[in-house]
């Protein structure tokens, strides 16, 4: 259907949502620009920091990894409850200063997203679909009681952040330029209430495979003691709270040689949610499954991005509850997110029983 690893995946769905004349351009959205743009994203009278040249950053492109490489910028604005954003500035990439009441620092008032800008081999610079990003900080600021920037200014802020930062775009197929949108409660409070004041941050960090395993399959571990979201709580946001907490999971997982852990729903611990990084899907026959978001699960965009495509492809889709004894007996599984793109699964272990999956030629996230 889609891809063969983690790079193709990208520029395969990137090249889908580019403006054209495809019909799926028009139902997905598309959102690209070029570097030969950097002069209308400039704030009028302010001195430009984008370099003049397309050098590149003294990086070893080909042992990226997933880890913390600041690129030169950052993007910051501000706002006091009850108030509207106002336009943001680019600075040095830094530390912060905080207070130590801080509502982030305290309650764990914040929401966070992911979105990569990718080069092209003509030189240009895509994002991929970074206003779906913007609306789903919306939506998690909402919940936390938060202000948060509109789309426009959210998207402008990742395309400032990707063009200051485009000596740090990999080249073509060697990985991407992750960039982090951080919206958090800076201002002091003691009791329990919402911050008197906001900070939206974006920076940067060059990056390759999210899993160690690179585009091998991965091996999952299906947790029965932990649970990473319930019913009426804040799972279904990219709220910085839910992520601490799988931590006891996915170290203890991986120091058993397992490369993530699959959790169960927090109610009949019967039924398959998500993983800690990223969604799943399953495989069986013509038709893909994926446990609906209901509350509980993040609605990945990549996860959206599939299932749009996969059904344009003439795959049956269906969101929905997925019992763990259907996932134990499907064909294939992938997992699907910002930081994973598409990533096979080749094994999933339950109860101490290890279920291994069709990969490779002619899998489905292959075809």
């Amino acid at each position: 259907m889609i891809l063969k690893d983690g790079a193709a995946c990208l520029r395969n769905l990137i090249h889908l949502f580019r403006p054209a004349s495809s019909s799926l351009t028009s139902k997905l959205g598309a959102c690209y620009f070029c570097t030969s743009h950097v002069a209308s994203l400039q704030q009028p009278g302010k001195p430009s920091v984008f370099s003049s040249d397309d050098e590149y950053a003294d990086l070893d492109w080909d042992n990226l990894g997933f880890s913390i490489k600041p690129a030169d910028y950052m993007y910051t604005m501000k706002c006091s409850k009850h108030e509207n954003f106002k336009q943001g500035q680019l600075s040095r990439y830094a530390n912060i200063e905080l207070s130590p009441s801080a509502a982030v620092l305290n309650y764990g008032q914040g929401v966070y997203e992911g979105t990569k800008a990718y080069r092209t081999e003509d030189g240009r610079i895509l994002l991929f679909r970074p206003d779906l990003n913007a609306s789903r900080m919306k939506i998690g600021a909402e919940r936390m009681c938060m202000p948060s920037p509109s789309v426009d200014q959210f998207v402008d802020a990742v395309k400032q952040i990707a063009l200051a930062n485009k000596r740090w775009v990999p080249p073509p197929g060697k990985g991407t330029l992750y960039i982090r949108p951080l919206l958090i409660g800076s201002g002091p409070v003691l009791g329990l209430g919402p911050a008197p004041e906001y900070t939206f941050l974006a920076y940067a960090s060059p990056v390759g495979n999210y899993f160690k395993e690179g585009s091998a399959p991965l091996n999952l571990y299906i947790e029965e003691e932990f649970v990473r979201a319930a019913p009426g709580g804040a799972g279904g946001v990219k709220a910085i709270s839910n992520y601490a907490p799988v931590l006891k999971a996915l170290i203890r997982a991986k120091s058993r040689g397992f490369s993530d852990v699959l959790y169960l729903d927090s109610v009949n611990r019967k039924n398959v949610e998500e993983v800690s990084s990223c969604n799943i899907f399953v495989v069986k026959g013509n038709v893909i499954s994926t446990p609906a978001t209901n509350g509980t699960i993040l609605e990945g965009i990549t996860r959206r991005s599939v299932i749009e495509i996969a059904r344009d492809y003439g795959y049956q889709v269906e969101e929905r509850v997925i019992p763990v004894d259907e996932l134990i007996n499907a064909d294939q599984v992938f997992c699907t997110g910002t930081a994973v793109v598409v990533a096979p699964v080749g094994s999933i272990t339950y109860q101490n029983k290890r279920v291994e999956f069709k990969t490779g030629s002619r899998s489905v996230y292959q075809e």
